[in-house]
Order: C-alpha cells, then sequence, then structure tokens
C-alpha cells in the first residue's frame, strides 16, 4: 500500500516539472550548504584539538618559585629548588602520578660547519619523550643507554633542523653545543602545538640530561613534568605532586606561589566550548539556508492541493480516508525532498573532493603540509546529520498543506471549480 502511494506521489510531481525542478534546486542548493558548512565546522575542531594535545595529552609543566608561607620552621621567600630527590619522593608518595621526570633547559649556541644558531637546549631524560609527544620522523629519540653512559647525542626540532641542515639529512651528522661535539641521533616534523614553554619544540634541541649535566650545572632542574594515571585526575595529582614536593622541602602543600603548574585539562573544556560553538553556529546557518528551501516546498505543495481539490474529492467519494489523502501529499513532499536531497549530497561530494584542503594554520607556521590546514571530507557523521536535517524538513515542509489537503469536504471538493 505503501508503495503504491509512494509511486502516485512520484506521478504527481512530474505533472509540473519545471516547477517541482525549480524547488528541488532550493533544496539541493540548501543540503550542499549544511554539508559543507558541517565539513568545514568538523575540520577547523580537528586543527584546534591537534594543536592542544600534540603538546602531550596529559603533561603537567611545574616551575619552582618561592613560598609565601611560613611553615615547619621556615620563613615565607624561600626558594623552591627541583632536583632528582624530589622526582624519586613524588614517585613514592603521588599514587595518582604515573611517571615524573626533570627537565634542565639552557640557551647555548648550536652550531654546524657555519651555520649557527641560538636555541634552547634541554636536557631530558627517555620518558619525557612519550610525555611530550615527541616523535622522531627520522632516526630515533633518546634512550635509557644515553643517559646511563652520558652519550653525546642530540635529538633536533622542526625548524632548528632547517636552520642547520636546510634540506639536508641530519642524522647521523655532527653539530657542536657550547663548543662540544653532539651526534644528531633524530629529528621530528614541524609539532604545530599552541603552546611552548621556554621555547617551542620545533626550534629546541633535546639531549640526555647527564650530558647537559656535563656542559653546566644541572642539580636543580628548570621544571618537572608529570603525567597522572589519567587525565581526569589531573587536578587532584596535581595537589599530590605539591603535597609530596612540600613535605621534603618544608612549606606549606597549600603555598601555589611555591610552585606553579600548568596542565591541560583545566583548558580542554574551553577548547571543546569554543570548537563545539562554532560547528553549531555553522550547523545552524546551514540549516537556516535548508529551511529556505522547505519553505518553497510548502509553497509548492500548498499550490498542489489548489490545484487537485476536485481530485481531492473525487478519492474521497470512492473511499479514500483522510489518512490516505494526509500520507498521500506528506509522502510527495518527502519525495521530493529527499530526491533535492540525494542530488545536493552528489554535488556536495564532488565540491569537498575537489577542493579537498583549505588554509587554516598552514601559512601562520610557513607549512605546505597541510597537517594544520582545514581539510573538507564528507563523513559519515556529516551524512548522517545532513540527511535528518533533510528528514525534518520534509516533513514540517508537506505537514501543513497534507493536513489541509485531509480537511477538506469531499462534497464542498466535487464542487469546486
Amino acid at each position: 500500500m505503501l508503495i503504491e502511494v509512494f509511486k502516485e506521489a512520484w506521478a504527481a510531481l512530474g505533472r509540473n516539472r519545471v516547477r517541482s525542478l525549480l524547488t528541488m534546486t532550493g533544496i539541493s542548493w540548501g543540503i550542499v550548504a549544511v554539508t559543507l558548512l558541517l565539513s568545514y565546522g568538523s575540520g577547523f575542531r580537528s586543527v584546534l584539538l591537534y594543536t592542544f594535545e600534540v603538546f602531550g595529552k596529559a603533561a603537567v609543566i611545574c616551575w619552582p618559585g618561592t613560598t609565601s608561607e611560613q611553615a615547619g620552621g621556615e620563613r615565607a621567600g624561600k626558594e623552591v629548588r627541583f632536583e632528582q630527590e624530589d622526582a624519586d619522593w613524588v614517585k613514592a608518595q603521588s599514587p595518582l602520578i604515573k611517571r615524573v621526570t626533570l627537565e634542565t633547559v639552557r640557551w647555548k649556541g648550536i652550531s654546524h660547519e657555519e651555520r649557527l644558531s641560538d636555541s634552547a637546549t634541554r636536557g631530558v631524560y627517555p620518558e619525557y619523550g612519550e610525555m611530550r609527544n615527541e616523535v622522531p620522523s627520522e632516526g630515533r629519540w633518546i634512550s635509557a643507554e644515553d643517559i646511563a653512559e652520558r652519550r653525546r647525542v642530540v635529538f633536533l626540532g622542526a625548524r632548528l633542523k632547517k636552520k642547520l641542515f636546510s634540506g639536508t639529512p641530519a642524522v647521523d651528522e655532527t653539530v657542536r653545543i657550547n663548543g662540544v661535539r653532539f651526534t644528531v641521533i633524530g629529528t621530528m616534523d614541524m609539532k604545530f602545538s599552541d603552546s611552548c614553554y621556554f621555547n617551542c619544540d620545533d626550534e629546541s634541541a633535546f639531549i640526555p640530561y647527564t650530558s647537559a649535566a656535563d656542559i653546566w650545572d644541572a642539580r636543580y632542574a628548570s621544571v618537572m613534568i608529570f603525567e597522572p594515571v589519567a587525565p581526569q585526575f589531573e587536578a587532584l595529582a596535581m595537589q599530590q605532586f605539591r603535597t609530596a614536593v612540600a613535605n621534603r622541602q618544608h612549606f606549606s602543600p597549600n603555598d601555589k606561589r611555591a610552585i606553579t603548574m600548568f596542565g591541560r585539562q583545566e583548558f580542554k573544556p574551553i577548547y571543546d566550548g569554543i570548537t563545539l560553538g562554532i560547528e553549531g553556529l555553522l550547523f545552524l546557518i546551514g540549516a537556516m539556508t535548508l529551511g529556505i528551501g522547505g519553505v518553497g516546498v510548502m509553497n509548492i505543495m500548498l499550490v498542489s492541493v489548489d490545484e487537485r481539490v476536485r481530485e481531492i474529492g473525487l478519492r474521497r467519494a470512492l473511499g479514500a480516508r483522510k489518512a490516505h489523502i494526509r500520507w498521500q501529499f506528506l509522502l510527495e513532499a518527502l519525495v521530493l525532498t529527499l530526491a533535492a536531497g540525494a542530488i545536493g549530497m552528489f554535488f556536495s561530494w564532488l565540491l569537498t573532493s575537489s577542493i579537498g584542503t583549505l588554509p587554516f594554520l598552514g601559512p601562520a607556521y610557513e607549512d605546505d603540509s597541510g597537517k594544520v590546514d582545514i581539510h573538507l571530507n564528507l563523513s559519515v557523521m556529516t551524512m548522517f546529520m545532513s540527511s535528518l536535517i533533510l528528514i525534518v524538513v520534509g516533513v514540517v515542509s508537506g505537514w501543513v498543506p497534507a493536513m489541509q489537503a485531509a480537511k477538506l469536504d469531499p462534497v464542498e471538493a466535487l464542487r469546486y471549480e
């Protein structure tokens, strides 16, 4: 029965092909607008989340400060310093902290042949690479053996490698840091992190902590970095870290000036709010555009009802119920909308495939790889959301004409001229 009604609806649309075609054009344009805007919003969100998470999904950076409260017989204004014993104490006393490491940083001249750069040189441990997402594109990261044997090896950020080596391979080559020879063991691609401290990773050189101690006094670390057992425990892990160091160095665990911390999770809701807000705005604009097409569908269906009053009266006289008439016009609106939507989806696929990538952060980083540009993809979720809006528009557009047709009095309809 439903198939027959569907066939009748399709045949009815063919009676006035030009009018139906023009109405379908409005719907198709609306669905193209919806899919393109949703694709852009999804790409925008992906880039921002990438630049946020590439810093290190759960890494918390801790800077030593000075105490502002008297505690344990110690005066206020005492300088806090991080050393290996603090890291060991934190590991032992903080069950919510997965791992912790020291980092020492100095600005040292680093050179290769005639090229020189005054960059941040970071003395780190192997676990630092996993915590801070330092992924080699060539070679390898610092190992436990490099630490134990105090090897003179260095890992280069992308921009620093470009300054020193241009486009030539850097792995196994030699550079000088403060006049000391180091062998390059690895390099990484551009990181595109939205956060930096001391210096951005792309412009830094990373060496084993023990090797850094051979060049400068590294007893007291510049910062300590830890990772909670899970991101949702970041705030509690921060308190455990502060308490552990405070117990060892005899200051108040509530003294926040003694240790300054930077965690990512407290900012994640802000990023989510910004990206979801933009996606919601684009979704609303697209839905409104499609809604304008829906007004066209409603208009053509109301005209169709006026033109077919005698037909409706005849159907009712032959035994058709109000529900049959209502379904007839509702399905005509849905057929018109879904057919136009399918055409719109096809053109959306053509557009997204031909456009591909739109510039976003790439020009700012002088990068042409497209990693931080917006990629337009017609994803399953985008198609699902577009189809959902399309069905809603079709039902709303067809419901008023369908109800008007069903309410017609059969006798009056047969007399209508």
